[in-house]
């Protein structure tokens, strides 16, 4: 359930896309973060680092790609947000009492050896360096096509008319950048939550297979 409640500002955000476009979509994501903030700290009264650090990302790229109208900021801030965890999980290993990101979240419910805990942790932030980069590596057909499109066109161009407004080769163009937004979209949610699933799996089968065995009087 929890899982669900993080992914609520992707999810909205991804049902705006498919209805209004990207700008109303960027609008509905700010707000749904916001929201979903501020009922974690009434609930909880406190707010993960992590979810704060996502908020201001949200806020601060989603409000600069409205006001410069440039979609590139916030297509950007997948990679900042997990570039960012990266750095958290790395730093983890050296600061306060040693003990991994990774090892203060769960050991409360897992016994696993230091090694195991320190091994995971660097997965993760293998993982979301990998994750940062397939972002950019997504988003950068977008803006190779939006860049051919502004150039063809000599300015700048709404994707949501291009059928009224455009015929011929800028018609095809401007095709073309809709698509790979609509594909960087779709790779938001599917892709970035579907990698995420394989690597939680994966990390669950990595913890059983090193977890301290019972003995048969303890079973």
């Amino acid at each position: 359930m929890k899982f669900l409640f993080d992914l609520l500002p992707v999810i909205l955000f991804f049902i705006a896309y498919k209805l209004y476009g990207i700008y109303p979509a960027i609008v509905v994501m700010m707000v749904a973060t916001v929201i979903q903030v501020g009922l974690t700290w009434l609930k909880q009264r406190k707010i993960e680092k992590m979810h704060l650090i996502t908020l201001a990302l949200v806020v601060v790229l989603g409000g600069a790609t409205l006001v410069l109208q440039d979609k590139a900021f916030f297509m950007w801030k997948p990679t900042a947000v997990n570039w960012l965890f990266a750095l958290a999980f790395l730093g983890s290993h050296f600061i306060g009492n040693r003990k991994t990101l990774v090892e203060r979240m769960m050991s409360h419910a897992i016994e696993a050896p230091s090694v195991v805990w320190i091994r995971l942790n660097l997965g993760w932030v293998l993982f979301f360096l990998l994750m940062g980069l397939a972002n950019l590596y997504v988003a950068n057909f977008f803006f190779q096509a939006n860049d051919a499109l502004i150039t063809a066109a000599g300015m700048e161009v709404d994707l949501e008319n291009c059928a009224s407004e455009m015929s011929g080769q800028l018609l095809q163009l401007c095709e073309q950048a809709k698509s790979s937004e609509a594909h960087w979209v779709d790779f938001k949610l599917y892709g970035m939550m579907g990698l995420t699933f394989l690597f939680v799996i994966a990390q669950a089968f990595y913890l059983a297979r090193h977890m301290p065995h019972e003995t048969e009087a303890d079973q």
